[in-house]
């Protein structure tokens, strides 16, 4: 069982351990040969981190601790930290180091966090299964000698904390890059309402739908690391909400179709254990899911969004991209002005009216992806590779699309191939639904 935040938070304060300890025990498995380290940190460990950890320590010993302090993390390479490059993944990003943090990042500094290292991601952060030619792809946790992915596009998030070479990982989602891999990994996953937490000092895939997020074994430690990157006082555990006449939707279309029989059994199972403790589960069709699909022609927003930012990189470093991301990029190129400014207008009206269908409900529960992890090796074949990547992005996109916010909870028994169980809420409505994921986390997580 993964120590939470408040457990390593707790043993740093009665003086059981100290950040020096907690990060000698994260660079060990970083440098353990038969491990995924030089997959996950595929740049190695932060050059900063132990003097990180011994300033952290030495501020302890004088009274002064921020509510990270000592606490390993980890960083997803598209996120600038101070003295450090930013490669998104890509090797044609190599330029001069970070002169300053990204704001979330610079948040997290300053609450204590130690940096343990910058991890690998899929290329640009364009795909939802993990994969990075450039790299290497870590290896799931779940069945580790079968190679399967982890999940994208914040890879090497996850696998550093189920492999405990961080407490928790900082990430990015725009269709579902932090609840993809944390669900896949048997992880909890959060992505807030985009407009929360600032995303200055990142690289851009869609400005539209992307939004910081965190990867951590509990759903409270999320929490912890949301309230600070969004600049709020953090959750506590006497917020956490009763299960006893909460109202969940499971949408009728879209989210339950295909799901293979590993996620069906967990999520029936999930679905149990939340009506019996009360919650009322209800079947609903939401209107607005209806023109989802036009959001996604030719790529939609996205790759439009993405090939504005990655036109001039292309046309001088296109040979350097991995060629799956280029393709998809491209994607973009094929749509005009106009069509970009029906599509924003469309998204805008899709969000009011969800936003509005939402309000009977406290929050939408569903599988946050259909399968189970599928091996690495599987999907070499481009058809396999595209199908495999929409039918992960295919759920969690929803929340980015329509600007809600959504967790992912491990809902899987022990020793079973990790499921991730989805909730969404409202915009804007994310410490609520942060309440509720704390409160469901205890009724349906079977993992230990």
């Amino acid at each position: 069982m993964l120590p939470t935040l408040d457990t390593l938070r707790a043993r740093l304060a009665d003086r059981r351990t100290d950040a020096g300890e907690l990060l000698a025990s994260c660079l060990a498995r970083i440098e353990d040969r038969g491990g995924e380290g030089a997959r996950v940190f595929p740049h190695g460990a932060s050059p900063a981190a132990r003097a990180q950890a011994e300033a952290s320590d030495a501020m302890r010993r004088f009274g002064v601790a921020g509510p990270l302090a000592g606490i390993p993390v980890s960083v997803k390479d598209l996120f600038d930290v101070q003295g450090e490059t930013t490669r998104a993944g890509s090797r044609i990003l190599s330029g001069a180091p970070a002169s300053r943090d990204a704001i979330a990042i610079g948040r997290l500094r300053a609450a204590g966090a130690v940096w343990v290292g910058r991890t690998n991601m899929t290329e640009f952060a364009y795909s939802g299964l993990g994969i990075n030619p450039h790299f290497g792809t870590p290896a799931n946790p779940f069945d580790r000698a079968a190679g399967r992915i982890p999940g994208g596009s914040s890879s090497g998030a996850a696998v550093s904390v189920t492999d405990g070479m961080a407490a928790a990982g900082i990430g990015s989602d725009t269709g579902g890059s932090c609840r993809i891999p944390a669900a896949l990994c048997g992880l909890a996953g959060f992505k807030p309402t985009a407009a929360r937490i600032p995303l200055q000092g990142a690289v851009p895939l869609s400005t539209s739908y992307d939004s910081v997020g965190s990867i951590a074994p509990s759903v409270a430690c999320c929490a912890a690391l949301d309230s600070i990157m969004a600049g709020e006082p953090e959750l506590q555990r006497c917020e956490e909400r009763s299960l006893a006449g909460l109202r969940l939707a499971v949408p009728s279309s879209i989210v339950m179709d295909g799901l293979d029989a590993q996620v069906a059994a967990a999520f029936e199972r999930a679905i149990a254990r939340l009506t019996a403790a009360g919650a009322v589960v209800k079947e609903v069709a939401f209107g607005s899911w209806q023109g989802l699909g036009s959001l996604g022609e030719h790529g939609g927003l996205v790759a439009m969004e993405a090939w504005s930012w990655h036109v001039g990189l292309i046309k001088d470093h296109a040979a350097g991209y991995d060629p799956r991301v280029l393709a998809r990029i491209r994607l973009g190129s094929q749509n005009s002005t106009a069509e970009y400014l029906r599509m924003r207008a469309l998204r805008s009206e899709l969000c009011l009216r969800a936003d509005d269908e939402l309000q009977p409900y406290d929050a939408i529960v569903c599988p946050t992806v259909p399968i189970v992890a599928p091996r690495i090796a599987d999907l070499e074949e481009e058809s396999a590779y595209t199908s495999t990547n929409r039918l992960l992005l295919r759920n969690p996109a929803i929340a980015n699309m329509l600007d809600l916010c959504a967790v992912s909870i491990p809902c899987h028994a022990q020793g079973d191939a990790p499921v991730g169980l989805m909730l969404m809420g409202r915009h804007m409505s994310d410490r609520r639904l942060l309440a509720i994921g704390m409160g469901v986390e205890q009724v349906v997580s079977q993992t230990h």
